[in-house]
């Protein structure tokens, strides 16, 4: 945020918050202050950390790859690409290879409190998309994600110590979620980034 915002910001609550006490009276006044505190703390909660994400490449490390799939990945292309990143066409050192799918959570089930069916089509995600992988020659651990993209990829760069992330996504027409998470992790990721689109 820029310097000069929080005080415009602050000034602008202030006035409307007095504003309201002065026109309305006493009711209007703690009616304004308390959706100004509501709308606060709904900003707030929608905030996330914008620093960087994981630790940049050491060469001496072993390679580890995160592979990350808002889709299945099962079209030769992809599948030959994600390969060549993990080292098995002998092009570059053997990568240990992990899939991660976020859960995607629909809006009625995350109000329904029913995340079992955004895990059990993140599960199939993974189950076709090692399969696929495995066909040509990448060995993969599997895992199911936070449904937020980025904050999946955050928690697995830490724990999976990547040295280097794959998303596989839909195209930004298709997802545009998954664009802004790609753009997003574009910026903070300090590891090597690639951002696959799979066609159709």
């Amino acid at each position: 945020m820029a310097y000069w915002k929080l005080p415009v910001w602050v000034g602008a609550i202030v006035v409307l918050i007095i504003g309201g006490f002065l026109v309305g009276g006493p009711g209007v006044g703690l009616a304004a202050g308390a959706l100004v505190g509501l709308l606060l703390i709904i900003w707030a909660v929608g905030l996330r950390p914008r620093g960087g994400i994981g630790d940049a490449p050491d060469p001496s490390l072993r390679r580890r790859l995160l592979v990350v799939v808002s889709q299945a990945v099962e079209d030769p292309a992809t599948t030959a690409a994600i390969a060549g990143e993990a080292g098995v066409d002998g092009s570059r050192d053997l990568a240990e290879v992990m899939v991660l799918a976020p859960a995607r959570v629909s809006f009625f089930d995350r109000w329904a409190s029913d995340l079992e069916p955004a895990r059990r089509a993140a599960q199939d995600t993974l189950v076709i998309s090692v399969a696929s992988l495995a066909k040509v020659g990448v060995v993969a651990e599997a895992r199911v994600g936070d449904e937020d993209i980025v904050q999946a990829v955050e928690d697995q760069v830490g724990s999976f110590r990547a040295t280097e992330v794959v998303l596989v996504t839909a195209s930004d027409a298709e997802d545009p979620a998954a664009a802004e998470a790609a753009a997003e992790l574009a910026e903070r990721l300090r590891t090597d980034f690639r951002h696959l689109v799979v066609a159709g």
